[in-house]
Protein backbone atom coordinates (compact mmCIF):
# COMPACT_ATOMS: atom_id res chain seq x y z
CA UNK A 1 0.00 0.00 0.00
CA UNK A 2 2.76 2.46 0.94
CA UNK A 3 5.40 2.85 -1.73
CA UNK A 4 8.71 4.67 -1.69
CA UNK A 5 8.38 8.33 -2.56
CA UNK A 6 9.70 9.20 -5.99
CA UNK A 7 11.12 12.61 -6.79
CA UNK A 8 11.87 14.37 -10.06
CA UNK A 9 13.32 17.70 -11.09
CA UNK A 10 11.56 20.16 -13.40
CA UNK A 11 13.57 22.19 -15.92
CA UNK A 12 12.15 24.80 -18.29
CA UNK A 13 14.00 24.16 -21.57
CA UNK A 14 12.56 27.27 -23.25
CA UNK A 15 13.66 29.72 -20.55
CA UNK A 16 16.67 27.60 -19.44
CA UNK A 17 15.66 27.78 -15.76
CA UNK A 18 14.79 25.26 -13.07
CA UNK A 19 11.34 25.30 -11.50
CA UNK A 20 12.11 22.80 -8.73
CA UNK A 21 14.62 20.09 -7.81
CA UNK A 22 12.64 17.83 -5.46
CA UNK A 23 9.14 17.35 -6.84
CA UNK A 24 7.23 14.41 -5.37
CA UNK A 25 5.40 12.27 -7.93
CA UNK A 26 1.75 11.80 -6.90
CA UNK A 27 0.37 9.24 -9.35
CA UNK A 28 -1.62 6.93 -7.09
CA UNK A 29 -5.22 7.54 -6.06
CA UNK A 30 -4.16 8.38 -2.49
CA UNK A 31 -1.23 10.53 -3.68
CA UNK A 32 -3.39 12.55 -6.08
CA UNK A 33 -6.05 13.09 -3.44
CA UNK A 34 -3.52 14.16 -0.82
CA UNK A 35 -1.15 16.31 -2.96
CA UNK A 36 0.22 18.95 -0.58
CA UNK A 37 -2.45 18.50 2.09
CA UNK A 38 -1.05 18.25 5.59
CA UNK A 39 2.05 20.30 4.84
CA UNK A 40 2.49 23.65 6.55
CA UNK A 41 4.73 25.04 3.82
CA UNK A 42 6.87 24.07 0.84
CA UNK A 43 10.65 24.20 0.65
CA UNK A 44 11.83 26.61 -2.09
CA UNK A 45 13.00 23.73 -4.31
CA UNK A 46 10.16 21.26 -3.59
CA UNK A 47 6.72 20.56 -5.01
CA UNK A 48 4.22 17.92 -6.10
CA UNK A 49 3.51 16.54 -9.59
CA UNK A 50 -0.06 15.24 -9.75
CA UNK A 51 -0.57 12.77 -12.61
CA UNK A 52 -3.21 12.67 -14.13
CA UNK A 53 -4.99 15.92 -13.22
CA UNK A 54 -6.28 19.02 -14.97
CA UNK A 55 -7.45 20.96 -11.88
CA UNK A 56 -6.87 20.96 -8.11
CA UNK A 57 -8.64 21.90 -4.90
CA UNK A 58 -7.00 23.64 -1.97
CA UNK A 59 -9.56 22.72 0.68
CA UNK A 60 -7.58 22.08 3.84
CA UNK A 61 -4.40 23.75 2.57
CA UNK A 62 -2.53 26.13 4.85
CA UNK A 63 -0.55 28.19 2.33
CA UNK A 64 -0.65 29.66 -1.18
CA UNK A 65 1.29 28.07 -4.04
CA UNK A 66 1.81 28.27 -7.82
CA UNK A 67 0.20 25.84 -10.24
CA UNK A 68 1.62 24.83 -13.63
CA UNK A 69 -0.69 22.81 -15.88
CA UNK A 70 1.09 20.73 -18.53
CA UNK A 71 -0.01 18.52 -21.42
CA UNK A 72 1.19 15.02 -22.34
CA UNK A 73 4.20 16.47 -24.22
CA UNK A 74 5.28 18.48 -21.14
CA UNK A 75 4.29 21.83 -22.66
CA UNK A 76 2.83 24.44 -20.33
CA UNK A 77 -0.88 24.93 -21.14
CA UNK A 78 -1.94 26.86 -18.05
CA UNK A 79 -0.52 28.90 -15.18
CA UNK A 80 -2.12 29.87 -11.88
CA UNK A 81 -0.06 32.06 -9.56
CA UNK A 82 -0.64 32.29 -5.81
CA UNK A 83 -3.51 29.82 -5.58
CA UNK A 84 -5.05 30.53 -2.18
CA UNK A 85 -6.30 28.00 0.38
CA UNK A 86 -9.94 26.82 0.25
CA UNK A 87 -10.43 27.33 -3.50
CA UNK A 88 -11.10 25.06 -6.46
CA UNK A 89 -9.36 25.79 -9.76
CA UNK A 90 -11.22 25.51 -13.05
CA UNK A 91 -10.20 22.52 -15.20
CA UNK A 92 -7.88 23.11 -18.16
CA UNK A 93 -9.08 20.71 -20.86
CA UNK A 94 -5.65 20.41 -22.55
CA UNK A 95 -3.82 19.61 -19.28
CA UNK A 96 -2.77 16.06 -18.47
CA UNK A 97 -0.94 16.77 -15.20
CA UNK A 98 -0.35 19.53 -12.68
CA UNK A 99 2.73 20.83 -10.87
CA UNK A 100 2.17 22.36 -7.43
CA UNK A 101 5.17 24.57 -6.70
CA UNK A 102 6.12 27.12 -4.03
CA UNK A 103 4.67 30.62 -4.37
CA UNK A 104 6.48 32.83 -6.91
CA UNK A 105 8.11 29.84 -8.71
CA UNK A 106 6.45 30.85 -11.99
CA UNK A 107 7.76 34.41 -11.70
CA UNK A 108 11.30 33.36 -10.68
CA UNK A 109 11.62 30.85 -13.52
CA UNK A 110 9.99 33.18 -16.10
CA UNK A 111 7.68 30.32 -17.14
CA UNK A 112 5.06 31.15 -19.77
CA UNK A 113 2.31 29.26 -21.56
CA UNK A 114 3.86 27.29 -24.42
CA UNK A 115 7.20 26.67 -22.67
CA UNK A 116 8.68 23.18 -23.00
CA UNK A 117 9.45 21.46 -19.68
CA UNK A 118 11.82 18.61 -18.94
CA UNK A 119 10.73 16.38 -16.06
CA UNK A 120 13.19 13.66 -15.13
CA UNK A 121 14.16 11.55 -12.19
CA UNK A 122 17.32 12.69 -10.47
CA UNK A 123 19.83 10.02 -9.55
CA UNK A 124 23.16 10.92 -8.04
CA UNK A 125 26.06 8.87 -9.32
CA UNK A 126 28.46 7.45 -6.75
CA UNK A 127 31.95 9.00 -6.88
CA UNK A 128 34.94 7.03 -8.12
CA UNK A 129 37.03 5.21 -5.53
CA UNK A 130 40.82 4.91 -5.32
CA UNK A 131 42.48 1.63 -4.36
CA UNK A 132 45.52 3.29 -2.74
CA UNK A 133 47.96 2.51 -5.60
CA UNK A 134 47.06 5.63 -7.53
CA UNK A 135 44.61 3.60 -9.62
CA UNK A 136 41.03 4.72 -9.90
CA UNK A 137 38.23 2.22 -9.47
CA UNK A 138 35.05 2.80 -11.43
CA UNK A 139 31.80 0.87 -10.98
CA UNK A 140 30.73 -1.38 -13.86
CA UNK A 141 27.10 -1.23 -12.79
CA UNK A 142 24.82 1.48 -11.41
CA UNK A 143 26.77 1.77 -8.13
CA UNK A 144 24.35 -0.14 -5.90
CA UNK A 145 25.65 -2.43 -3.18
CA UNK A 146 27.43 -5.47 -4.54
CA UNK A 147 28.61 -3.68 -7.67
CA UNK A 148 31.60 -4.90 -9.64
CA UNK A 149 34.51 -2.53 -10.11
CA UNK A 150 36.92 -1.94 -12.98
CA UNK A 151 40.44 -0.85 -12.02
CA UNK A 152 41.99 1.61 -14.48
CA UNK A 153 45.78 1.92 -14.76
CA UNK A 154 47.10 5.14 -13.25
CA UNK A 155 43.70 6.80 -13.13
CA UNK A 156 43.79 7.64 -16.83
CA UNK A 157 40.02 7.38 -17.14
CA UNK A 158 39.25 9.47 -14.08
CA UNK A 159 41.51 12.47 -13.60
CA UNK A 160 42.14 13.40 -9.98
CA UNK A 161 41.96 17.12 -9.33
CA UNK A 162 43.57 18.22 -6.06
CA UNK A 163 41.45 20.39 -3.80
CA UNK A 164 43.21 23.71 -3.16
CA UNK A 165 44.00 24.34 0.47
CA UNK A 166 42.91 27.73 1.70
CA UNK A 167 45.22 29.67 3.95
CA UNK A 168 44.22 30.27 7.56
CA UNK A 169 42.22 33.44 8.16
CA UNK A 170 45.07 35.05 10.13
CA UNK A 171 47.47 35.10 7.14
CA UNK A 172 45.04 36.64 4.67
CA UNK A 173 44.75 40.43 4.54
CA UNK A 174 41.36 41.70 5.62
CA UNK A 175 39.24 43.36 2.96
CA UNK A 176 37.86 45.69 5.60
CA UNK A 177 41.32 46.88 6.62
CA UNK A 178 42.08 48.15 3.11
CA UNK A 179 40.07 51.32 2.56
CA UNK A 180 40.37 53.95 -0.06
CA UNK A 181 40.29 57.57 1.10
CA UNK A 182 39.34 60.44 -1.12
Amino acid sequence: MFTKQRHVFVYNKTQETFLAFRVEVCDSIWGRLRGLLGKRSLQPDAGAWIVPANAVHTIGMLFSFDLVLINKDFKVVGLRELVRPFTITLPERKAESVLELPAHSIFRSRTKIGDQLLIERYEAKKPSKSNGDGQMIKPLSDGTDGAQYDVGAGGSHFPVVPIPQSSPPESRPSRLAVTKSR
